[in-house]
């Protein structure tokens, strides 16, 4: 593999990494549903405190699946990239695949 494909994977990989966590694949659920949501409303949600969710909200940005604007003491979150979702579709029907194949297994 040469240099330029190798920081393509990397970049990728970056961005995969970003979403593996149950938090963060909720947050951008959440934001594909509602257009934006502050930190508070977040940490209300997930249940979690504020600093984990901004952790995981500073994970997402750094990958450019969110970006952020402050309004007065507040910071609200968006989606940056819609397209995210179309690889939502894809896990959805990988997880329908090998909930069909565990199925055969035991017919």
């Amino acid at each position: 593999m040469d240099a330029k494909a190798k920081a393509k994977y990397e970049a990728r990989a970056k961005i995969i990494k970003a979403m593996a966590h149950p938090a963060r694949l909720f947050i951008v659920d959440e934001l594909s549903k509602s257009g934006e949501h502050c930190v508070c409303e977040l940490t209300e949600m997930i249940g979690t405190d504020i600093s984990t969710v901004s952790r995981h909200l500073g994970m997402l940005k750094a990958a450019g699946l969110v970006e952020d604007q402050k309004r007065g003491s507040m910071v609200y979150y968006r989606l940056r990239m819609k397209c995210i979702l179309d690889f939502f579709e894809c896990i959805e029907s990988v997880m329908e695949c090998n909930a069909r194949s565990q199925q055969e297994l035991l017919a």
